[in-house]
């Protein structure tokens, strides 16, 4: 099997950091990673997320994966992730109280 490229480890294993409960968006790994930008960082999710909780990774606007709000949704319940009520009736992580501050505990400041 072949090794994963070092961006892809390291957006990876940034992940794995993330407490339950809380999310970084993609925006926020690029940054820790230091290299590449969000959609670098959503490439990697999608090409190599699966074995990693996925669902803590939102989109800037905390809207969970594309095609993945369902299964987000439970897993946002199962670690009482805040959430903030869309009429659509579809999921968005409140990032104001469940953004994690990263792998060196500093909060970041980015765009939502």
């Amino acid at each position: 099997m072949d090794a994963l490229p070092e961006h892809a480890e390291l957006v990876l294993e940034l992940v794995e950091q993330i407490p339950p409960g809380q999310v970084a968006t993609y925006g926020d790994l690029a940054r820790w990673v230091g290299s590449g930008g969000p959609r670098q960082a959503g490439q990697v999710m999608s090409r190599y997320g699966s074995d990693v909780p996925w669902w803590r990774v939102v989109r800037a606007g905390g809207l969970p994966p594309r095609g993945l709000g369902a299964a987000a949704a439970e897993h946002y319940r199962d670690e009482n992730t805040p959430l903030i009520g869309m009429p659509s009736g579809d999921v968005r992580v409140d990032l104001v109280r469940a953004r994690w501050p990263g792998p060196h505990g500093r909060p970041e400041v980015a765009s939502v």
